[in-house]
């Protein structure tokens, strides 16, 4: 109930979602307060998105979401694009989280890949596929993002490589989001994943989302970074690195790699435009790696890395 004792009501928010603000946007709402968030789009024509997100009209009035729309615009100014206009819809209470769900749709990712809300029953033409329950309301990472499915399609192919499996192949997840790559890799055979997120969202989501599909067990997860990666892999470094993050930060990490990837081990690497892979290409080759630009999707791309005896 609001002051006035009525039900709560709440501000729908649209916009068309172009894939090169994607990732900006669902990193900055969740920090402006704003995570009741979903992308809507179609699976065979990913790159249509738009956002939506639910806020309480309450807290919004007038003048905030004004303000929301200045806040937002600088997001666009890398990318030489035009932010898209904010449309508002009022929306009553009892009606706000099932349309929240009903943008949610089952997702196939590359051949063998099937990412699923959790409320749905995977679709019959989807039945054979490896499924992966998420709950989409909590944080980044679900499936829809060319970086996200940069790397699902790497992993599946990884697996093709290695006669249909990551069987035997410990994993690290730095920068986890919702958890989506370690459950894949799971779904795909390998091991055990230790994964980590400096966003107490992102850890819980993950926690919740392993709980979802039965995967608590091989998967573990905390709050943390490189440090607490070393931990949970308990000193023994990981097979294969997977890391979803922005190409700055990718950079900064890359001395502290040989910490959590086992030397002969591979690394997949998104969150990159394709147009900072040069110089993230160098920076990897300056800490004594070898990686190369491997896949790309729209302006985005995917990087392997390769972990030599001699890394530092």
């Amino acid at each position: 109930m609001d002051s006035r004792g009525a039900p709560p009501s709440w501000w729908r928010l649209e916009l068309v979602c172009p894939p090169e603000l994607e990732e900006s946007l669902l990193w900055k709402l969740p920090i402006l307060g704003i995570r009741r968030v979903a992308l809507q789009h179609r699976p065979e024509a990913p790159e249509q998105r738009r956002l939506l997100a639910w806020l309480p009209a309450c807290d919004w009035p007038e003048i905030q979401r004004s303000e929301l729309a200045a806040t937002l615009a600088p997001l666009a100014e890398p990318f030489g694009l035009p932010f898209p206009e904010l449309q508002w819809h009022h929306q009553e209470e009892e009606d706000w989280n099932l349309s929240w769900k009903q943008h949610w749709q089952a997702d196939p990712v590359g051949e063998r890949l099937l990412v699923l809300p959790a409320w749905l029953e995977p679709p019959e033409e989807h039945a054979d596929r490896l499924v992966i329950r998420m709950d989409p309301g909590s944080a980044f990472g679900t499936g829809s993002h060319p970086t996200t499915r940069l790397c699902l399609e790497a992993l599946e192919q990884m697996a093709a490589g290695r006669g249909g499996s990551l069987a035997g192949l410990r994993v690290a997840d730095l920068g986890c989001g919702t958890g989506v790559l370690g459950l894949a890799a799971l779904r795909l055979g390998a091991a055990s994943v230790a994964a980590v997120d400096t966003d107490a969202v992102a850890v819980r989501a993950t926690a919740e989302n392993a709980c979802l599909n039965g995967l608590d067990g091989p998967l573990q997860v905390a709050l943390g970074s490189l440090e607490v990666l070393e931990e949970l892999l308990e000193a023994r470094p990981a097979d294969l690195l997977l890391c979803n993050i922005l190409a700055p930060v990718l950079e900064a990490f890359a001395p502290g790699f040989t910490r959590v990837l086992a030397p002969g081990g591979e690394g997949l690497l998104s969150g990159l435009l394709v147009a900072q892979a040069p110089r993230l290409e160098g920076a990897l080759a300056a800490a004594g790696w070898t990686a190369a630009l491997a896949a790309r999707e729209e302006r985005w791309g995917l990087m392997t890395l390769r972990a030599t005896a001699d890394v530092a």
